[in-house]
């Protein structure tokens, strides 16, 4: 229940329980970024590797040319996985779900407003300079 559009009356406890949410949701993004550096740092490092592949047979080393090209260029990052495979397995399981729990959770109890401890900060600092104001022109 909202008394203003932007300050919804919530307790402390599910305030604090919503920010901790949104922060969490917050780092699950800094997260996906970090996963996605991940993939694509490693794409430019298979990109080297393939270069070295070429440069190996110039320089008449085809075993060696050979084993990077069958065994380690094909090979997956993590378990078998590529990067892409990754990246998509957390973008569409994890971070959907955990998003959509948030959202549902700051639907409920705040109607869907978000950075709700942020609203109730801004709230008390211009009731605050309101209050500092009004006690200035009294004087």
């Amino acid at each position: 229940m909202t008394t203003d559009s932007d300050d919804p009356e919530l307790s402390d406890a599910e305030a604090d329980a919503l920010h901790e949410m949104q922060l969490g949701i917050e780092y699950v993004h800094r997260a996906y970024g970090s996963l996605l550096a991940f993939h694509h740092q490693l794409g430019h490092a298979m990109d080297r590797m393939a270069d070295a592949e070429d440069e190996l047979q110039t320089a008449g080393h085809d075993e060696w040319a050979d084993a990077l090209r069958n065994e380690h260029l094909p090979a997956g990052a993590v378990s078998d996985q590529w990067t892409f495979e990754l990246v998509e397995e957390f973008s569409t399981g994890f971070m959907d779900d955990i998003v959509a729990f948030e959202a549902e959770a700051r639907e409920e109890l705040a109607d869907g407003l978000d950075h709700v401890t942020e609203r109730q900060h801004k709230r008390r600092l211009r009731e605050r300079a309101d209050g500092d104001e009004a006690s200035a022109t009294e004087n």
